[in-house]
């Protein structure tokens, strides 16, 4: 027992560390964000998103869209119910705004653990996790947003953790170091990325489960704007839900951002029904149009075509003619115009489509041996 006291006491302390440390980062990481301009169709979650946790599907059942990682998740939660043990570690990929957080939320809720909550860029060092895993219970699970933002050591930290549910730490210094080892509660580890790619293989492949988040079709966005508005307790017609789908990028969290503005304006303008008059008035004045683009979608394509005679032009001059920082257009607006066909990427640089010119009422142009075209403006 008496060489049991030192350890003991080490581990309290660096709990205490742990959480002081943890809190005080997170809220430097949220001062951060929030700092950063914000648009009304950013995927990017923002302050008003907040508010929106109350209308947050809480069961798999209620879940709307990605029906194949749904009907993956439910066989596999139910097995694992089955065999009374934890779930494996789950890996969810993709865009932002696609509900990578409400899954892992809903993965608590049914295996009936406690979810606690962290990201990468808020776990600098290994003591950081310390508090963290040995905190957790039994089935509890441990959500890690932006994991691929992880800090090396802290990552290698996490291996003997995910694999063996212990974890090592050395106390003392030179010839006196020792290494503890530190049993763990069985748990699982719930991340999540927008870029998959930046996860290295050790890491990536201690994940039993992994699932890819793609966008939502305009149908899976109307049954998610109705059942908000049922919610919210907002009237509103096929019409208003499908325009406000449309425009929502195919992303659940600009589709139910969009309903609240939406909202407000039928409020006072409309008699507090949305229509798709209503919805089409409020979202124009917002500035998004009927292919959900705002002012920034508008003008990144605009210095490609008129700038850059549509390219090709590599993203450094773009950003740099926005006076935008490059990850914000590679994060935040390229996606979608990859998406939706209005961007090409091509080894010597981005160009804009005919579609893209089309929308904007530009001439599209074209290549030929002789040079370069501009097709007739009837065409």
């Amino acid at each position: 027992m008496k060489g049991e006291l030192p350890v003991t006491r080490y581990a309290l302390r660096v709990t205490i560390i742990a959480k002081q440390y943890h809190q005080s980062h997170i809220t430097h990481h949220a001062s951060r964000i929030t700092s950063m301009r914000e648009r009304i169709v950013t995927a990017q979650q923002i302050e008003e998103d907040k508010d929106n946790d109350s209308i947050r599907p809480g069961t798999i059942g209620e879940y709307i869209g990605q029906e194949r990682v749904v009907e993956n998740l439910r066989i596999s939660i139910k097995a694992a119910l089955m065999r009374q043990e934890p779930l494996d570690h789950v890996l969810f990929y993709g865009p932002p705004g696609l509900g990578k957080t409400t899954l892992a939320k809903i993965i608590a809720s049914e295996m009936g653990g406690k979810i606690i909550s962290s990201s990468g860029p808020a776990l600098e060092k290994a003591h950081d996790l310390v508090g963290i895993l040995t905190n957790l219970n039994q089935g509890d699970i441990l959500f890690i947003d932006e994991i691929h933002r992880l800090n090396r050591v802290v990552e290698e930290f996490l291996y003997p953790a995910m694999e063996d549910f212990q974890i090592d730490f050395v106390i003392d210094k030179g010839p006196y170091a020792k290494t503890i080892k530190l049993d763990l509660k069985k748990f699982t580890l719930v991340g999540a990325t927008t870029r998959k790619g930046l996860i290295t293989a050790p890491l990536r492949d201690r994940f039993g489960i992994l699932h890819h988040l793609d966008f939502y079709t305009v149908e899976e966005l109307e049954k998610i704007v109705f059942r908000a508005s049922r919610i919210l307790n907002v009237h509103i017609d096929d019409g208003g839900a499908g325009e406000i789908a449309r425009r929502s990028r195919g992303t659940p969290r600009i589709a139910n951002r969009l309903l609240h503005r939406v909202r407000d304006y039928a409020q006072v303008k409309g008699g507090g029904k949305i229509t798709k008059d209503i919805a089409d008035e409020s979202l124009r004045l917002q500035g998004v149009d009927k292919m959900g683009l705002d002012m920034l979608d508008r003008s990144f394509l605009e210095v490609i075509i008129d700038v850059y005679n549509g390219g090709p032009v590599g993203i450094e001059a773009i950003a740099a003619t926005l006076n935008e920082e490059k990850d914000t257009l590679e994060d935040t607006v390229e996606p979608f115009l990859l998406k939706i066909g209005f961007l090409l990427r091509t080894p010597s640089g981005r160009r804009a489509s005919n579609g893209a010119y089309e929308h904007l009422g530009r001439t599209p142009k074209v290549i030929t041996e002789q040079g370069l075209l501009f097709l007739p403006a009837d065409k």
